[in-house]
């Protein structure tokens, strides 16, 4: 091992098998989706690579289960302490490659080495009973699936790969990271450095399209699968994993209602929601993506907004003024610019439509924009846009609104707005989402599960919950003589 004494972070990406780096016949470039130029090339695994790395993790299996829970997280914790050493390197990295403004990515490193000790005190603790008139003890303990999958999505690809890997590790699995086609390099090079801690084979990285993702899923030797990412692409999954069976936690997409009541300090709940709404450009899972805001403040919470958008400067994501960067893909920036289109071709009222720095018109850069009130069948209601389009509508009954938010496939985050406590809960308590926050937005922890109801998703990521789904049950039973 050892392999990291010369890390280079702007060069040199590979993919990493049996603990050691790996370059493929084919290169894939990836852009800088600031200014559409190509800043690396990195190899594409070919089957023959997919089947080496799966024999690699096979090979160190037994050694790293065998080892103790606490043996398991000395070596994460040395290894979180390694990665925050070069946590500068790795912001240039996200910002260069996924276009990630300096608020997100602060908000990305800070949820990512700083949390790998706090995840690696978990613990599954068993359970035993003693029958003594028979002799018998038996134990409910946890055991680690053997060689696992994590598929990780291009919004926050080193955030997912730490929240992934740490869990999968510490519950003893061996770990093949997929990372996302479009935003690989952090990944990439987060694997790269945990060589010099962990044996070979029981972490490691490979690149490739959605092919590979196929492959992935499919192979029979890979027992369990965590996939972060679109819902249409989690159904495929579960229905690929479904042949073998496999344990599978899939975390998707979101289309997250705000409930604002009346009774609200109107420029702090702007503040909040604002950040909600656009952090990262909109590109989060549990972004604020539907506002509903009573009709007594409607006109005031829309004008706050509105006054927010206009300070919020959308372009280089290195320069200290920006708010957001570019959309990290030129797909997603696609499916913005129709839904945008889609607005104005319907005739709905837009409250404020900014503008993008982008003098070289080569980035994949999309306005913050707010709709006014626009009908809940809008496309813009209905749909994940996953960017800074957000849509604000207007309400007058507590049931109805309740009923309103409920009314879509996907149930990730929610949040209600109130100073009547007894209102908000009353409110809260019926609302069909994997995650409920009162007065403030996305209060993540490593203590917090994240996760989602109806088509956002199946399982947990994070806290106690989250490693769980990394290990069976087994039910162990010892009888002390045959009788």
């Amino acid at each position: 091992m050892g392999i990291t004494k010369d890390i280079s972070f702007t060069t040199n990406f590979t993919h990493i098998i049996d603990g050691k780096p790996a370059t493929s016949p084919t290169m894939a470039p990836i852009v800088n989706p600031t200014t559409g130029e190509v800043i690396a090339h990195v190899p594409v695994a070919t089957n023959e690579q997919l089947e080496e790395t799966i024999a690699a993790a096979d090979r160190a299996f037994p050694a790293w289960s065998a080892k103790t829970w606490d043996q398991r997280e000395d070596a994460l914790v040395a290894f979180g302490a390694l990665a925050g050493q070069h946590a500068d390197q790795f912001a240039e990295l996200i910002m260069r490659e996924g276009g990630k403004d300096r608020m997100s990515t602060g908000f990305e490193l800070s949820s990512a080495f700083p949390w790998i000790p706090k995840y690696a005190k978990h613990r599954l603790q068993e359970e035993v009973s003693t029958d003594e008139a028979l002799g018998r003890v038996s134990t409910i303990r946890y055991r680690p699936y053997g060689v696992c999958a994590a598929i990780v999505a291009f919004n926050f690809p080193l955030g997912l790969s730490v929240l992934k890997l740490t869990h999968a590790l510490l519950a003893g699995n061996c770990l093949i990271i997929k990372v996302p086609p479009t935003a690989p390099c952090a990944a990439l090079k987060l694997v790269e450095l945990a060589q010099s801690v962990f044996p070979p084979g029981v972490l490691s990285v490979l690149y490739g399209g959605n092919d590979l993702g196929q492959r992935v899923v499919q192979h029979p030797r890979i027992m369990r699968i965590s996939f972060t990412g679109s819902t249409n692409a989690g159904k495929a999954i579960m229905r690929e994993a479904a042949a073998e069976l496999k344990s599978i936690t899939l975390e998707l997409g979101g289309n997250d209602p705000a409930i604002v009541f009346p009774d609200v300090d109107v420029k702090k709940v702007a503040q909040h929601l604002f950040i909600g709404a656009t952090g990262n450009g909109g590109q989060a899972c549990f972004g604020i993506k539907r506002i509903f805001i009573h009709e007594d403040i409607y006109d005031a919470v829309r004008d706050e907004l509105v006054v927010l958008a206009k300070g919020a400067k959308v372009g280089d994501p290195f320069d200290k003024d920006t708010f957001i960067g570019p959309m990290q893909n030129p797909t997603l920036q696609d499916k913005l610019k129709g839904l945008l289109a889609d607005c104005k071709s319907k005739n709905y009222k837009i409250a404020f439509e900014g503008t993008v720095s982008d003098e070289g018109g080569k980035g994949y850069f999309i306005p913050i924009t707010i709709v006014d009130n626009p009908p809940d069948d809008a496309r813009i209601v209905r749909e994940e846009q996953f960017g800074p389009i957000v849509p604000l509508l207007k309400w007058k009954d507590e049931e109805d609104v309740v009923a309103r938010a409920n009314n879509s496939e996907y149930g990730f985050g929610s949040t209600v707005w109130d100073s009547d406590m007894e209102r908000v809960r009353r409110i809260a308590e019926k609302l069909y989402f994997g995650m409920v926050w009162i007065n403030e937005w996305a209060p993540v922890s490593a203590e917090l599960p994240l996760t989602g109801a109806k088509h956002s998703g199946v399982g947990v990521e994070s806290s106690k919950h989250g490693l769980a789904s990394w290990a069976y049950i087994q039910a162990f039973v010892c009888k002390q003589s045959i009788d």
